[in-house]
């Protein structure tokens, strides 16, 4: 089953994320946290199952690009 990986860069280590179960985990290099996420998804599907609405269909994952000086708007309610 293919499932969406998202690796950042942190301060010390690379920070990977599974969005489809929310699991993350980490490692020094991209290899090691890509290992300690697919192990920490592996036991989480184990336990807690496959959530629902999760399929096999191919993720599209992109990017994009705001201004630096893009500021967050005050939230009204």
């Amino acid at each position: 089953m293919k499932l969406t990986a998202i690796i950042k860069k942190g301060e010390k280590q690379y920070i990977a994320l599974c969005p489809e179960v929310d699991v993350v985990s980490q490692g020094k290099t991209i290899e090691e946290a890509l290992r300690n996420l697919k192990e920490a998804v592996s036991l989480h599907i184990e336990v807690m199952g496959l959530p629902e609405g999760v399929s096999n269909q191919e993720p599209f994952v992109t990017s994009i690009e705001v201004a630096d000086d893009a500021t967050t708007p005050a939230i009204v309610g």
